[in-house]
């Protein structure tokens, strides 16, 4: 059995809907209406232990939902699961020794103390041995260097001072599994790459797993080589992401300069647009290869210059939400 086992997994939430204005106001004080949304409908999936995995969607997918029942938050209205031999929801007190949180969005650090109080606290909150709290809090703060920022009360940090603070306040109970939501939402490419290195890091030297929701797709191309995408409650694609650029790869946008007029159809161009400066193409080279679109353009026009660029990861992922209708 892998480490996380999840099997058709379901969640419903009614929520209360109204009109407008007074006269609805009024209306819903009396009799509600109510709409039931799915927002997680038979999702099922297995992460093997030491896995990074990126569990992605647009906003309204049910990303956080799957988060919370297995972080044993929520309880799903049907379906199993088991982390580590347990149920998140049924051994919840054992199963929270195990796991770590860090919602970019959320604190669970208190405002107004040094994060340095707060990591004592969960000291005694996760009943961690004196010895081990020590030293793993001195290997934490090395590694994410926080030795000038863990007497400061939280208020008064950075954004991405007090998120490093987050994770290292998440994985002072070494947790065999990490969820991380958001984890560098607005922090500076300085601090991200920080970030980034100490979950790589932690991964290869501890093992840890990680579950990876993010709209930044250069969190999940640098960290997680598995995604599982998920869009109206159901996962839609769960595989590798070189699997699912060599699906799309095949595409190539090629700008070239020139002063003249060109005219060109060829089976594999895909389209073909006047710019101010030449033409911008955008090639199956499936079908037309890229040597083949520049022989046959350099015996219609003189060529000042080339360029050549393929889709980004982010491309990619719009594209694949579109082939899924999501």
């Amino acid at each position: 059995m892998s480490f996380i086992e999840v099997k058709q997994i379901s969640k419903t939430f009614r929520v209360a809907r109204r009109g407008s204005g007074l006269r609805e106001s009024i209306k819903s004080f009396f009799k509600r209406d109510f709409q039931e949304i799915r927002a997680v409908e038979d999702v099922s999936f297995s992460i093997e232990k030491g896995e990074i995995v990126g569990y992605i969607g647009p906003n309204g997918a049910g990303k956080s939902t799957t988060i919370k029942i297995l972080s044993g938050i929520l309880v799903p209205d049907s379906g199993e699961c088991q982390i580590g031999g347990m149920c998140p929801w049924k051994d919840r007190v054992r199963y929270v020794k195990k796991i770590g949180v860090v919602f970019g969005q959320r604190s669970q650090l208190w405002w107004d103390i040094p994060a340095a109080d707060t990591f004592d606290l969960l000291k005694d909150m996760y009943e961690i041995p004196e010895d081990e709290f020590l030293a793993t809090k001195e290997e934490l703060i090395e590694k994410l260097n926080l030795q000038d920022i863990i007497n400061i009360p939280v208020r008064q940090l950075s954004l991405g001072q007090r998120m490093r603070c987050e994770i290292a306040a998440s994985l002072l109970h070494n947790p065999e599994l990490l969820f991380l939501d958001e984890p560098t939402i607005g922090l500076d490419a300085v601090s991200k790459q920080v970030v980034r290195d100490f979950i790589k890091q932690l991964n290869k030297e501890k093992k840890t797993t990680v579950i990876l929701t993010s709209h930044d797709m250069s969190d999940i191309t640098s960290l997680a080589k598995r995604i599982i995408l998920i869009g109206k409650g159901h996962v839609l694609y769960d595989g590798s992401l070189k699997r699912l650029e060599n699906r799309y790869e095949s595409e190539k946008y090629v700008f070239i300069k020139t002063k003249d007029s060109l005219s060109i159809r060829r089976k594999g161009i895909l389209s073909k647009t006047k710019s101010a400066e030449g033409y911008d193409f955008v090639v199956d080279t499936r079908v037309l290869s890229i040597s083949e679109l520049l022989t046959i353009v350099s015996k219609k026009v003189k060529i000042e210059d080339i360029e050549i660029d393929h889709e980004d990861i982010d491309q990619i992922i719009v594209k694949l939400y579109q082939d899924y209708k999501i």
